[in-house]
């Protein structure tokens, strides 16, 4: 699949679920309405949807929600895409949790196939903790990662860098990434959704914290990907790495070859655009589970491969602090 631009699109996000055991600040409304169950693709059509997709060139999926782990029944997803690295047809299948369920599924991610996670953590003080999330336990994150470690996990953390709520932190959160022999990821937080914050007072540009943390830390560029944004460094005499994903402040586009579907079969061509195409009645034309019209999904694909966007243009407007897109990040996946 070769988007406008000459981009080879191979990496599909795929959000299993739009709902979550914690309300991070960033991400959501503490008080959320989530999709009606009949509004929301059944394990069966996620997993066709996917065979499809492999079939066209898809070598990465990752899963995300929302939360993946909170979907009933998800690790059987998981296996059934699991065959398709075992086979070759997959180069990988991962997926973004924030922890709280790794403790009880480690284990049976590593048997369906899954290698390597990204873990969302944006601190490591337990009050703060429940202040960015709403409603988690850090404990039970602790717990979950040193599950992980034990099932053969590699870990990347993932944290989003908060003006004046965990900036100071980041040095820490390195430092004990490096100890745990896990990688870290800092993100810029980005203007989508409503979520009862001011966007400007969150913002943090990347490049700043990257110059304050060479001060302390040998960092090098390095020529490392994962099929994702990140630009990543070498951290001294370490065999870890530290990456930045800056859709702010260094935009990426230019290499994107990123696809997304959001729970409810839309398919998003670009996480900063609105433009999609609605999946899911092609799937469920004929009224059941097994059936559709592969050469009508095909098309659908090819129209929106016509309308992938040169690039994204994220800006937090500091007079009305109203999101670039509307749509919460839950909603098309994290």
């Amino acid at each position: 699949m070769i988007d406008p631009f000459g981009r080879n699109i191979t990496y599909l996000r795929l959000s299993v679920t739009d709902r979550c055991d914690f309300r991070c600040q960033y991400c959501m409304a503490e008080n959320m309405t989530f999709l009606p169950k009949k509004d929301v693709m059944s394990l069966e059509e996620m997993e066709r949807l996917c065979e499809v997709f492999i079939s066209r060139g898809i070598r990465k999926i990752r899963l995300t929600g929302g939360e993946p782990l909170v979907r009933k029944n998800i690790i059987s997803l998981i296996q059934n895409l699991g065959k398709h690295v075992k086979s070759g047809a997959l180069d990988e299948l991962t997926l973004t949790t924030n922890g709280s369920q790794l403790n009880k599924y480690a284990e049976d991610l590593v048997s369906a196939g899954i290698k390597r996670i990204n873990v969302s953590l944006d601190t490591l003080q337990p009050e703060k903790f429940r202040e960015i999330t709403r409603w988690g336990d850090i404990s039970n994150v602790f717990t979950g990662l040193e599950a992980a470690k034990a099932a053969g996990l590699a870990v990347k953390i993932n944290m989003v860098a908060i003006k004046g709520q965990n900036h100071a932190e980041i040095p820490e959160m390195l430092s004990w990434c490096v100890d745990q022999g896990f990688d870290l990821t800092l993100i810029e937080t980005m203007p989508l959704g409503e979520v009862d914050i001011k966007r400007n007072d969150q913002y943090l540009s990347l490049t700043d914290t990257l110059t304050d943390l060479k001060e302390k830390w040998s960092l090098e560029t390095i020529d490392f990907k994962t099929g994702g944004p990140a630009r990543y460094y070498a951290i001294g005499d370490t065999s870890r790495k530290l990456g930045l994903i800056t859709p702010m402040s260094h935009n990426f586009c230019d290499t994107c070859n990123r696809i997304r579907i959001t729970c409810t079969g839309r398919l998003y061509m670009c996480l900063g655009h609105d433009d999609k195409i609605d999946l899911l009645p092609i799937l469920r034309q004929f009224g059941n589970d097994t059936d559709f019209d592969q050469q009508a999904l095909n098309q659908a694909i090819n129209d929106a491969l016509e309308n992938k966007p040169e690039r994204h243009h994220f800006i937090i407007d500091e007079n009305t602090h109203t999101p670039a897109v509307s749509r919460h990040m839950s909603m098309t996946g994290g």
